[in-house]
């Protein structure tokens, strides 16, 4: 039975070759989309969910009230880690991440790399299984470190890294103590070496502070503890130690890490999960559309399959004989156009990989991967063979061979309902693709308040700091840059916030919390700035400026201060005077309005150089000499640095992947539809061949034919608009209700989407009507 289904099915196929291909095109183009999203999605959810203990990791946060506003963060004091492990039962085990970036000398080779500072159980904590080294002890040796599979072949190539010595900074040597597999892309981690806490002891950058929240702290609960029970007995731990009497702690599962990563008022909002949700849905439309295609055609053909169902109805066949030779059939079609859709997902996932920045990959050796795609296929067939199968095989016989059956009246309302889903799918995703593209752009065209052109940084590692006056002269001098300054921090992002500030008039116990950016002489001139009121810091005129202060005009609109310039505020261990107030500029998200920031003089600490290059003379020429001269004052460290241009388009980095994968399965979805409207359009100017022809003889134009035959479509891409324009609208809105300075949803928006589908569906339509119009009638009328 299943050969002689297969057989019927094959010739079927052969015999509409033009209906097969449309078929297998749609089939594919849709099923390779869908699994190239349910790639991604996979990914997505798989974000750290391989550790073997990982429904006992957990990550310490803080909860307090600041401006009235509950604020969660996920930093820690140093010291939180080691004594939450030895007083609190709930705990077996707390390794602590610090972030570093070192210089490491193996003979002559020299690489700056980033790594982390952790405690020893880590390495058992976590699933990131070592192939050289034992993990229990790799880290418990104040000069062991581990590093990554890929960090052993940059510094020894070749040879086994284990028990190799790495001089560290030029002035500490460590031996590689373990090798770590290279870390899998579903995992929030991304360093290349670990080294003990020891050492960062020994460098003098551990402290027992319980306000300098710098650190992540994870913990691993002993088995069979409850997380709500855990939450109980860590909520006043911070509190219980500090004179921070309304901070609170709790503890947020690895499982929630990726997904769950947004919190509003203290509670988790959601997040990434609401992107892997979108496309997940989109998915199953875009193989739902794809399955719809098959829907329509086949039954948009059941005035030629009706004598064929009749006449096998009348020698005995029982309907579900029937119901399973139209669902072979389009099984049949489902496993070939499944072996395209593998082909397609195979050649396309490298540029897939570049347009998302993932490193997926196919499966082959899994046998789960191949059951599912199976699965996957055949669950397509079905869907798409469902409805013609049950359709076609409820002919009545007697109206068929009669020659009564009129499929057109009976199929008018299904096949238009299809569809119609279809565009307004597809119009749906286009209005979606064109607000995403205005908010990026809306948030690209805001105004930073600085000039990040030839603007660039070069982290102050080495000798840098030490010799930072004679650096500062040399550049200026040698014609390579206009300005440098120093900070804490690159003017790209915030590495550091804090509260606590007394000011003229402001409250006890302030809880006012600003952006803190450390800051040298030149600063407001390097970055362009603009003064709102007063000066600029300035050491080197005014002695007493180790304690200046510049402040944002948010921080001054929130310290409520009227006259700003001239008065003092006390913080951070010293007594600070502002001498200038500075216009508004972003320093975190360009979607978020700009925080209170003050920035504090030369008596602080300073990580980062800032230069602004010369615009008279060329970007390779200006720092051919900046190297030059880091090289005299620093040559042990390879010059290395960042233009802050770049970093800054980084920020738009999520929103421009949302943008570019809305895009591609938009333009993915219109192909879909449009091949289904090119089959259609096809089978309806063959059925209406005769009438074209009666009309053509009694005077009807090509144009008129044409608008004949064009309208039915063009009436069903219009309803689809109407039904989309809401769906999009109310999504958009959700959408970019998230985003503080967002962009308005304007009409054009719809109207350029209308014309846009309408042109589409014209162009597909009109191909089949106009040859339908230009026929000889002679030809379509000579059997009458």
């Amino acid at each position: 039975m299943l050969k002689n289904y297969i057989k019927i099915a094959w010739r079927n196929l052969l015999k509409n070759k033009g209906f097969t291909f449309i078929n297998i095109t749609g089939l594919a183009i849709g099923m390779a989309s869908a699994a190239l999203i349910l790639f991604w999605v996979t990914n997505e959810v798989s974000f750290d969910r391989f550790h073997e203990k990982g429904d006992r990791i957990n990550v310490v946060y803080n909860l307090e009230k600041f401006d009235g506003v509950l604020h969660s963060w996920n930093t820690t004091p140093k010291v939180l880690g080691p004594t939450l492990k030895s007083s609190d039962p709930d705990v077996e085990d707390v390794a602590r991440l610090s972030e570093c970036s070192f210089l490491f000398t193996v003979g002559d080779k020299r690489i700056i790399d980033q790594g982390e500072f952790t405690d020893p159980g880590f390495l058992t904590m976590f699933t990131f299984p070592l192939i050289k080294g034992d993990a229990k002890t790799a880290l418990n040796t104040p000069t062991g470190i581990v590093i990554t599979q890929r960090f052993a072949q940059k510094m020894f190539g070749t040879d086994d890294a284990l028990g190799k010595i790495l001089k560290l900074d030029s002035n500490a040597n460590f031996t590689v103590s373990g090798v770590m597999k290279d870390l899998p892309n579903n995992t929030r981690f991304k360093f290349n070496y670990l080294l003990p806490w020891s050492y960062l002891k020994t460098i003098k950058q551990d402290d027992v502070n319980w306000t300098n929240n710098s650190v992540k702290t994870y913990v691993l609960l002993k088995p069979n503890v409850a997380l709500q029970t855990a939450n109980a007995h860590i909520k006043y731990f911070t509190r219980s130690h500090s004179t921070r009497k309304d901070n609170q702690n709790f503890l947020y599962p690895a499982s929630k890490w990726r997904l769950y990563n947004k919190f509003l008022d203290g509670i988790p909002q959601g997040g990434k999960i609401e992107t892997v949700q979108l496309f997940a849905l989109i998915a199953g439309f875009i193989l739902l559309i794809a399955c719809i295609n098959f829907m329509n055609l086949s039954t948009a053909r059941s005035e030629k399959r009706a004598k064929e169902v009749g006449i096998r109805k009348v020698a005995g066949a029982p309907r579900e004989l029937l119901i399973g030779q139209f669902l072979a059939e389009s099984i049949l079609i489902s496993l070939i156009a499944g072996i395209f859709a593998f082909a397609i997902v195979f050649f396309a996932l490298p540029a897939f990989n570049q347009l998302t920045e993932k490193e997926l990959t196919i499966p082959f050796e899994s046998a789960t991967f191949w059951l599912t795609a199976v699965g996957f296929v055949l669950l397509t067939g079905l869907i798409a063979g469902s409805y013609p199968a049950f359709y076609l095989s409820s002919f009545k016989p007697v109206s068929v061979l009669k020659g009564t059956f009129k499929a057109a009246n009976a199929l008018v309302t299904p096949r238009k309902v299809l569809v119609v889903m279809q565009f307004t799918f597809a119009i749906t995703l286009i209005i979606c693709t064109i607000i995403v593209k205005n908010q990026i752009q809306y948030a690209q065209n805001r105004d930073l308040g600085y000039k990040k052109d030839n603007l660039a940084y070069t982290v102050m590692s080495g000798d840098i700091e030490k010799h930072y006056a004679a650096i500062k002269t040399d550049l200026l001098a040698s014609g390579a840059v206009i300005g440098v300054t120093k900070t804490s921090a690159p003017v790209t992002q915030a590495w550091s916030d804090s509260w606590g500030f007394e000011w003229k008039g402001s409250p006890p116990e302030s809880k006012l919390d600003f952006d803190i950016m450390n800051t040298d002489g030149d600063f407001v001139k390097t970055m362009n700035l603009k003064m709102a009121e007063g000066r600029d810091i300035d050491p080197k005129t005014y002695a007493t400026d180790s304690t200046a202060m510049l402040a944002n005009e948010a921080a001054i609109k929130a310290m409520g201060l009227k006259n700003p310039v001239g008065e003092t505020v006390k913080g951070q261990g010293h007594t600070w005077h502002i001498v200038g107030i500075v216009k508004d500029f972003i320093l975190q998200s360009p979607y978020e309005p700009v925080k209170p920031m003050l920035l504090l003089g030369p008596k602080s600490w300073f990580n980062v150089m800032h230069y602004k290059l010369n615009p008279a003379h060329s970007t390779a020429e200006n720092l051919k000499k900046i190297e030059h001269v880091f090289s005299v004052y620093n040559p042990m460290y390879p010059f290395d640095y960042k233009f802050i241009d770049e970093e800054y388009a980084a920020k738009f980095s999520d929103e421009q992947k949302v943008s570019a994968l809305a895009t591609l399965f938009a333009s993915l979805t219109i192909i879909i539809s449009c091949l289904g409207l090119f089959g259609l359009a096809t089978y309806m100017a063959q059925n209406r061949v005769k009438e074209i022809g009666v009309r053509k003889v009694l005077g009807a134009s090509v144009a008129n034919i044409t608008t004949l035959l064009s309208t039915d479509f063009m009436r069903l891409v219009a309803i689809s608009f109407v039904l989309a324009t809401p769906l999009a609208w109310w999504g958009m809105s959700t959408w970019l209700a998230k985003y503080p300075y967002r962009t308005e949803i304007s009409i054009w928006v719809f109207i350029l989407a209308a014309i846009a589908t309408t042109v589409i569906a014209i162009l597909t339509v009109s191909y089949q009507s106009i040859k339908a119009a230009i026929a000889n009638p002679v030809k379509s009328l000579r059997s009458e």
